[in-house]
């Protein structure tokens, strides 16, 4: 979990704080993963309920066009993906906030 945090107060049923923290438990999680488990759990919900949205913006193109709007997508990636690796190796800049010579 990140080190910047937000104290939350939430409230369940007793029924889904029973099975989580059995849930928990069997996997050998302590009473301090039910923090890390909510943050992943809402992330994933967000992603899911983000991605809900996004398929319903492009639910009236029809399949060919929209594999051609993937397709276009990927290209365009892969291309400024492959013009960075390149400016990264001219420049001597590895990315992990280091030059070529290291620390």
């Amino acid at each position: 979990m990140a080190k910047d945090t937000t104290r939350w107060t939430v409230s369940v049923s007793k029924e889904t704080d029973i099975a989580v923290r059995s849930f928990l438990a069997q996997r050998g999680m302590k009473k301090g993963d039910l923090s890390t488990f909510i943050e992943d759990a809402v992330k994933w919900r967000v992603l899911e309920q983000t991605m809900a949205e996004v398929r319903g913006g492009f639910s009236d193109l029809a399949p060919e066009e929209l594999d051609q709007f993937l397709d276009e997508a990927v290209a365009a990636t892969q291309q400024t993906s492959a013009q960075e690796d390149l400016d990264a190796a001219d420049t001597g800049f590895s990315g992990d906030g280091e030059g070529a010579g290291g620390s």
